[in-house]
């Protein structure tokens, strides 16, 4: 029978991981001859009972392993250290916390299996329970990179989706270090199919994404995908080019026609300060691009395992 892999990424998760495992344990029975499931559990670092509480559970009728990292490398990192330690022919990747319905597994699998999909993925249609200022800042995040990046990215994409193994192994050849995977999974291709589902608030615990990690993962997503800031970094500096040009000509004509003396040191002042921010602001476009480049060279590991637990052989 064939393998249905379950990568679950957990920060700080103590709370959710039983209430997750027993969904899960009720999705595993209705799965039954169709599949059978492996639970992999990615604990990203956590300084609480996370591991504690998996352990605890690997006693159940579900096969249960479980990665562990010596420090907090983020959530990508988990999600790739899951994608490559999965065995199963097909690959799941949600949360713990059950933002992500588990009852949604039964219909992803059907989509496979019988109507040729490669992968299933889901989005939120809805923000309910959301801060407003972030859903806005969300929504203006998804519209400006679909402009500027040639890859589509979903208005709500989750990170929650069913894969093929063939998919799951053409992501694990994009090994860039600052990886953006709602943009990964798409610019890999494959026949996918959409599943949309109401917003689900976690069912214990608090968030571990502020608004200003979500920034700067929004950030790691435009450079990842995009080279139109440094288009824009050249259109802001040709136009300053001929704004100064066009300046210049008119201080000229008329200083010979109408013998207006060159004054204005306000206004000096303020175009030099104005025209020294857009050459600051540019050279710091070219750094985020340079940064990210050098993090790459360096070709560090993304993750570093400090323990981990196979499957028992009389499980």
């Amino acid at each position: 029978m064939q393998l249905l892999s379950l990568v679950v990424p957990c920060y700080n998760e103590q709370p959710t991981i039983e209430p997750f495992f027993r969904e899960a344990e009720r999705v595993y029975t209705s799965l039954r001859g169709k599949v059978s499931v492996e639970i992999l559990f990615v604990d990203d670092g956590s300084s609480d009972g996370t591991v504690a509480e998996i352990k605890k559970l690997r006693s159940s009728d579900i096969k249960i392993r479980y990665i562990s990292f010596s420090r907090n490398f983020g959530k990508e990192a988990a999600m790739y250290a899951g994608l490559e330690h999965s065995k199963g022919e097909y690959v799941a990747i949600l949360d713990s916390d059950l933002q992500d319905p588990p009852s949604l597994l039964p219909e992803m699998l059907d989509a496979i299996l019988l109507d040729g999909y490669d992968c299933v993925a889901t989005r939120r249609v809805s923000r309910k329970g959301e801060p407003k200022i972030r859903s806005f800042f969300a929504r203006r995040f998804y519209s400006l990179i679909n402009k500027i990046s040639k890859t589509e990215i979903v208005d709500g994409a989750r990170d929650f989706r069913l894969m093929t193994r063939q998919m799951v192994n053409a992501i694990l050849e994009v090994r860039e270090y600052n990886r953006f995977s709602k943009g990964i999974f798409n610019w890999v291709g494959f026949k996918t199919k959409w599943l949309e589902y109401e917003n689900i608030e976690r069912v214990a615990g608090e968030t571990k994404w502020s608004f200003w990690k979500l920034f700067l993962y929004s950030l790691d997503g435009i450079i990842a995908f995009s080279t139109a800031p440094l288009a824009v970094a050249s259109i802001v500096g040709f136009l300053c080019f001929v704004v100064a040009l066009i300046g210049i000509i008119v201080i000229i004509v008329k200083t010979l026609v109408w013998g207006d003396p060159v004054s204005g040191y306000p206004s000096t002042i303020c175009i030099t300060l104005m025209i020294g921010g857009i050459q600051i602001f540019c050279i710091g476009i070219l750094g985020q691009y340079l940064s990210k480049t050098y993090l790459e060279v360096k070709k560090r590991p993304l993750y570093v395992i400090r323990t981990e637990e196979e499957i028992s052989a009389d499980a």
